[in-house]
């Protein structure tokens, strides 16, 4: 009913940036609430920001200052600006979004996931 596809991740140096990309598609009538999680090898999956249909952005404690999420409500994309990073930003991201079929049933859709990497 609902994708999500992700993309934009790779390798990057400590210090330098990347911006990920997530568009949705499918039988969409609205979407609430847009996230990024990531999971780095051997740990749990964790939030890392999330934005509402209005705009208002909420922040994981280490990313904070240095990440950036948006959205474009009229493209269903949501993004995610990731600056000065550092080799613990290594993990594979996902984007999540609550999403408003047509039909005015709510689902959660995950993205594939896509990996960034951060070393030297």
């Amino acid at each position: 009913q609902v994708q999500l596809v992700e993309s934009g991740g790779g390798l990057v140096q400590p210090g330098g940036s990347l911006r990920l990309s997530c568009t949705a598609s499918g039988s969409i009538f609205s979407i609430n609430v847009m996230a990024w999680y990531r999971q780095a090898p051997g740990k749990q999956r964790e939030l890392v920001a999330t934005i509402t249909s209005g705009g208002s952005t909420n922040y994981a404690d280490s990313v904070k200052g240095r990440f950036t999420i948006s959205r474009d409500n009229a493209k269903n994309t949501v993004y995610l600006q990731m600056n000065n990073m550092k080799p613990e930003d290594t993990a594979v991201y996902f984007c999540f979004a609550e999403v408003v079929l047509t039909t005015r049933s709510t689902i959660i859709a995950w993205g594939q996931g896509t990996l960034v990497t951060v070393s030297s």
